[in-house]
């Protein structure tokens, strides 16, 4: 059963549940449908926006260590291949996650603590997007072995003006794993950006 999360909740994601060992991270959104007027009426369309969901791998200080913890579409996995991102979504349509990354738990490095996922509006400032023009965005977590859906973190507030969103992170607790829920927007416009926050 999955468990809905709401922002700032932490929720313990390996204890008592033993053989959880890789899950599959599920980014979603849509673009929102703005109403067009021309000559023959006014027409809905959606919006064309390109999010890029991206991993920052942390140590125990919350810092970025090695250049190579960014996982991202241009670096599509992490060094030592447990955490692995699908690859980009360029529109944001159809059901579904629109990018997945997949996480080894048991292979994630002892010098990574927490593993954070954001993601930013690609080209935002050209374009003039922000998360305004984002609807029924969310933060899944699916156990890769049985497809069971665990948690789900639906991202409610309103962004408009953000550009960034900081979703949420896995994180090591006492030699287990747990997930918090964070939902924070930001105005960095680049996945650089963001990863400052953490260097």
């Amino acid at each position: 059963m999955t468990i809905s999360l709401v922002k700032g909740q932490k929720i313990d994601l390996t204890k008592g549940n033993a053989g959880l060992s890789k899950v599959v991270v599920g980014l979603g959104w849509d673009p929102a449908v703005v109403e067009k007027k021309g000559f023959f009426g006014s027409k809905k369309t959606a919006v064309e926006i390109d999010c890029d969901a991206s991993v920052i791998l942390l140590d125990e200080n919350g810092k970025l260590t090695k250049e190579k913890n960014v996982v991202f579409f241009a670096n599509l996995q992490s060094p030592d291949g447990s955490v692995v991102h699908s690859g980009d979504n360029r529109t944001g349509e159809g059901d579904g996650d629109d990018e997945q990354v997949s996480v080894n738990l048991g292979q994630v490095p002892a010098d990574v603590s927490k593993i954070v996922f954001v993601v930013n509006i690609y080209d935002c400032v050209n374009r003039k997007q922000d998360f305004g023009l984002v609807q029924s965005a969310y933060i899944r977590l699916v156990n890769d072995s049985n497809n069971q859906e665990l948690i789900k973190f639906n991202l409610t507030d309103d962004y408009s003006g953000k550009t960034s969103l900081i979703v949420g992170e896995l994180y090591r607790h006492s030699g287990e794993w747990k997930f918090n829920a964070i939902g924070e927007g930001s105005t960095d416009t680049t996945v650089g950006q963001l990863v400052k926050r953490y260097q």
